[in-house]
Protein backbone atom coordinates (compact mmCIF):
# COMPACT_ATOMS: atom_id res chain seq x y z
CA UNK A 1 0.00 0.00 0.00
CA UNK A 2 2.89 2.22 0.83
CA UNK A 3 4.78 1.32 -2.40
CA UNK A 4 1.66 2.06 -4.46
CA UNK A 5 1.22 5.70 -2.89
CA UNK A 6 4.72 6.39 -3.55
CA UNK A 7 4.35 5.39 -7.08
CA UNK A 8 0.99 7.78 -7.64
CA UNK A 9 3.25 10.87 -5.88
CA UNK A 10 5.80 10.13 -8.17
CA UNK A 11 3.59 10.27 -11.27
CA UNK A 12 2.18 13.31 -10.53
CA UNK A 13 5.31 15.21 -10.27
CA UNK A 14 6.26 13.43 -13.39
CA UNK A 15 3.19 14.86 -15.12
CA UNK A 16 3.30 18.42 -13.47
CA UNK A 17 7.08 18.76 -14.49
CA UNK A 18 6.06 17.66 -18.44
CA UNK A 19 3.30 20.04 -18.43
CA UNK A 20 5.85 22.96 -17.61
CA UNK A 21 8.59 22.33 -19.32
CA UNK A 22 7.42 20.96 -22.52
CA UNK A 23 6.87 23.23 -25.36
CA UNK A 24 3.12 22.79 -26.74
CA UNK A 25 3.02 23.12 -30.36
CA UNK A 26 1.57 26.02 -32.04
CA UNK A 27 -2.38 26.24 -32.56
CA UNK A 28 -5.05 28.52 -33.98
CA UNK A 29 -6.89 31.00 -31.28
CA UNK A 30 -7.31 33.82 -29.59
CA UNK A 31 -4.64 36.27 -28.45
CA UNK A 32 -4.74 38.93 -25.40
CA UNK A 33 -2.78 42.31 -25.99
CA UNK A 34 -2.90 44.83 -24.00
CA UNK A 35 -4.29 48.16 -25.78
CA UNK A 36 -1.14 50.27 -24.55
CA UNK A 37 0.75 47.91 -26.92
CA UNK A 38 -1.27 48.57 -29.91
CA UNK A 39 0.51 52.37 -30.44
CA UNK A 40 -1.80 55.45 -31.29
CA UNK A 41 -5.60 55.19 -32.17
CA UNK A 42 -6.37 55.02 -36.23
CA UNK A 43 -8.13 58.39 -37.48
CA UNK A 44 -10.57 58.46 -40.17
CA UNK A 45 -10.43 61.79 -42.35
CA UNK A 46 -13.73 63.69 -42.60
CA UNK A 47 -15.05 64.35 -45.91
CA UNK A 48 -13.96 68.40 -45.79
CA UNK A 49 -10.24 66.95 -45.09
CA UNK A 50 -10.59 64.80 -47.92
CA UNK A 51 -11.63 67.45 -50.70
CA UNK A 52 -9.37 69.77 -49.14
CA UNK A 53 -6.29 67.42 -49.82
CA UNK A 54 -7.94 66.68 -53.60
CA UNK A 55 -7.68 70.64 -54.17
CA UNK A 56 -4.42 70.72 -53.00
CA UNK A 57 -3.54 68.03 -55.10
CA UNK A 58 -5.30 69.64 -58.10
CA UNK A 59 -2.60 73.18 -57.36
CA UNK A 60 0.44 71.61 -57.74
CA UNK A 61 0.41 72.79 -61.25
CA UNK A 62 0.98 76.27 -60.87
CA UNK A 63 2.40 77.37 -63.71
CA UNK A 64 0.60 80.28 -65.85
CA UNK A 65 -2.56 79.65 -68.36
CA UNK A 66 -0.19 80.36 -71.33
CA UNK A 67 2.44 77.97 -70.19
CA UNK A 68 0.25 75.47 -69.60
CA UNK A 69 -1.63 75.48 -72.94
CA UNK A 70 1.49 75.83 -74.88
CA UNK A 71 2.44 72.24 -73.80
CA UNK A 72 -0.64 71.07 -74.81
CA UNK A 73 -1.34 72.19 -77.84
CA UNK A 74 -1.28 75.72 -80.18
CA UNK A 75 -1.69 79.15 -77.85
CA UNK A 76 -1.79 82.44 -78.46
CA UNK A 77 -0.10 84.96 -76.22
CA UNK A 78 -1.00 89.49 -76.87
CA UNK A 79 1.72 91.87 -76.28
CA UNK A 80 0.30 95.27 -74.95
CA UNK A 81 -1.39 97.72 -74.70
CA UNK A 82 1.76 99.17 -76.39
CA UNK A 83 1.19 103.83 -76.91
CA UNK A 84 3.35 104.10 -79.75
CA UNK A 85 3.05 102.08 -83.03
CA UNK A 86 6.95 102.34 -83.55
CA UNK A 87 6.99 100.10 -80.07
CA UNK A 88 4.87 97.58 -81.64
CA UNK A 89 6.76 97.20 -84.90
CA UNK A 90 9.71 96.48 -83.21
CA UNK A 91 8.00 93.87 -80.76
CA UNK A 92 7.06 92.11 -83.78
CA UNK A 93 10.35 92.14 -85.23
CA UNK A 94 11.80 90.47 -82.22
CA UNK A 95 9.00 87.82 -82.41
CA UNK A 96 10.27 87.18 -85.69
CA UNK A 97 13.75 86.87 -85.29
CA UNK A 98 12.54 84.15 -82.54
CA UNK A 99 10.93 82.23 -85.69
CA UNK A 100 7.30 83.18 -84.31
CA UNK A 101 4.52 84.51 -86.41
CA UNK A 102 2.91 87.93 -85.18
CA UNK A 103 0.42 90.75 -86.61
CA UNK A 104 0.30 93.91 -85.13
CA UNK A 105 -3.75 95.17 -84.02
CA UNK A 106 -4.40 98.70 -83.18
CA UNK A 107 -7.60 99.44 -81.03
CA UNK A 108 -8.62 102.36 -78.83
CA UNK A 109 -8.34 102.10 -75.47
CA UNK A 110 -7.17 104.13 -72.24
CA UNK A 111 -3.76 105.23 -71.47
CA UNK A 112 -2.09 105.76 -68.30
CA UNK A 113 -1.31 109.48 -67.90
CA UNK A 114 0.23 109.75 -64.54
CA UNK A 115 -0.99 109.77 -60.84
CA UNK A 116 -2.95 112.57 -60.15
CA UNK A 117 -2.88 114.37 -56.42
CA UNK A 118 -6.16 116.57 -55.36
CA UNK A 119 -7.92 118.04 -53.04
CA UNK A 120 -11.79 117.16 -54.28
CA UNK A 121 -15.38 117.44 -52.55
CA UNK A 122 -14.92 121.23 -51.90
CA UNK A 123 -18.38 122.66 -51.11
CA UNK A 124 -17.42 125.98 -52.78
CA UNK A 125 -14.96 128.43 -54.46
CA UNK A 126 -14.42 130.68 -51.29
CA UNK A 127 -13.58 127.42 -49.75
CA UNK A 128 -11.40 126.07 -52.09
CA UNK A 129 -9.54 129.47 -52.20
CA UNK A 130 -8.94 129.23 -48.74
CA UNK A 131 -7.45 125.96 -48.86
CA UNK A 132 -5.55 127.55 -52.17
CA UNK A 133 -4.00 129.83 -49.74
CA UNK A 134 -2.79 127.32 -47.21
CA UNK A 135 -1.46 125.33 -49.60
CA UNK A 136 0.77 127.87 -50.82
CA UNK A 137 1.95 129.63 -47.41
CA UNK A 138 2.97 125.78 -46.79
CA UNK A 139 5.30 125.93 -50.07
CA UNK A 140 2.95 124.12 -52.56
CA UNK A 141 2.77 127.33 -54.65
CA UNK A 142 1.90 124.80 -58.04
CA UNK A 143 -1.65 123.93 -56.46
CA UNK A 144 -4.44 125.16 -58.57
CA UNK A 145 -8.50 125.09 -58.52
CA UNK A 146 -10.24 122.91 -61.13
CA UNK A 147 -14.00 123.54 -61.62
CA UNK A 148 -15.77 121.05 -63.65
CA UNK A 149 -20.03 120.44 -63.99
CA UNK A 150 -19.04 116.76 -63.44
CA UNK A 151 -17.05 116.77 -60.32
CA UNK A 152 -17.47 120.34 -59.43
CA UNK A 153 -14.91 122.55 -57.43
CA UNK A 154 -11.48 120.67 -56.72
CA UNK A 155 -7.97 121.68 -56.57
CA UNK A 156 -5.19 120.25 -58.31
CA UNK A 157 -1.37 119.70 -56.65
CA UNK A 158 -0.13 118.32 -59.55
CA UNK A 159 0.15 114.89 -61.85
CA UNK A 160 3.28 112.69 -61.53
CA UNK A 161 4.71 110.46 -63.89
CA UNK A 162 5.94 108.43 -60.36
CA UNK A 163 4.08 106.92 -57.30
CA UNK A 164 6.92 108.48 -54.92
CA UNK A 165 6.51 111.82 -56.01
CA UNK A 166 2.53 111.63 -56.23
CA UNK A 167 2.77 110.37 -52.59
CA UNK A 168 5.30 112.88 -51.10
CA UNK A 169 2.83 115.94 -51.79
CA UNK A 170 -0.32 113.93 -50.74
CA UNK A 171 1.06 113.34 -47.09
CA UNK A 172 2.63 117.74 -47.36
CA UNK A 173 -0.90 118.53 -47.86
CA UNK A 174 -2.11 116.12 -45.48
CA UNK A 175 0.32 117.71 -42.69
CA UNK A 176 -1.74 120.97 -43.46
CA UNK A 177 -5.02 119.08 -42.32
CA UNK A 178 -6.52 119.48 -46.29
CA UNK A 179 -7.64 115.48 -47.60
CA UNK A 180 -5.30 115.16 -50.07
CA UNK A 181 -5.57 111.87 -52.27
CA UNK A 182 -3.97 110.25 -55.17
CA UNK A 183 -5.89 108.72 -58.64
CA UNK A 184 -5.00 107.80 -61.92
CA UNK A 185 -5.23 109.98 -64.23
CA UNK A 186 -6.37 108.33 -68.08
CA UNK A 187 -6.85 109.12 -71.69
CA UNK A 188 -8.92 107.87 -74.39
CA UNK A 189 -5.93 107.15 -77.47
CA UNK A 190 -5.02 104.46 -79.87
CA UNK A 191 -3.06 101.38 -78.73
CA UNK A 192 -0.97 98.57 -80.32
CA UNK A 193 -1.19 94.86 -78.89
CA UNK A 194 0.91 91.91 -81.27
CA UNK A 195 -1.06 88.88 -81.23
CA UNK A 196 1.73 86.01 -81.28
CA UNK A 197 0.92 82.32 -82.26
CA UNK A 198 2.97 79.89 -80.16
CA UNK A 199 3.72 76.33 -81.17
CA UNK A 200 3.33 73.16 -78.93
CA UNK A 201 5.80 73.14 -76.52
CA UNK A 202 6.93 77.12 -76.09
CA UNK A 203 6.00 79.19 -73.23
CA UNK A 204 5.59 82.47 -73.03
CA UNK A 205 8.27 83.04 -69.78
CA UNK A 206 10.45 84.68 -72.23
CA UNK A 207 8.08 87.37 -73.20
CA UNK A 208 7.09 87.85 -69.57
CA UNK A 209 10.43 88.41 -68.51
CA UNK A 210 11.03 90.95 -71.53
CA UNK A 211 7.96 92.73 -71.48
CA UNK A 212 6.12 92.24 -67.71
CA UNK A 213 3.76 90.20 -66.64
CA UNK A 214 0.55 92.64 -66.66
CA UNK A 215 1.71 93.00 -70.58
CA UNK A 216 1.38 89.80 -71.83
CA UNK A 217 -1.83 88.50 -71.79
CA UNK A 218 -3.58 84.94 -73.01
CA UNK A 219 -5.87 84.99 -76.11
CA UNK A 220 -8.43 82.65 -77.99
CA UNK A 221 -6.24 80.15 -80.05
CA UNK A 222 -8.56 80.52 -82.66
CA UNK A 223 -7.44 84.08 -83.13
CA UNK A 224 -3.58 83.69 -83.36
CA UNK A 225 -1.39 83.86 -86.24
CA UNK A 226 0.15 80.71 -88.05
CA UNK A 227 3.65 79.29 -85.81
CA UNK A 228 5.31 76.53 -88.08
Amino acid sequence: MRNLLLLLLLANVLYFMWGKFVASPDSTGVALVTESKLGPKLQLADAKSIETAVENAEQTVVARPSEIEAHFGRSCVTIGPLRESSEADGALADIEDEGLQGTVRATQGEVFVGHWVQVRDIPDRATANEMLRKLQDGGLGEAYIVETPEEGVKISLGLFGDLSGAERIELQAKSMDLPAEITNRMRNATVFYVDIGLPPGRGATTLIERYGEDRVLLRDAATCPRSD
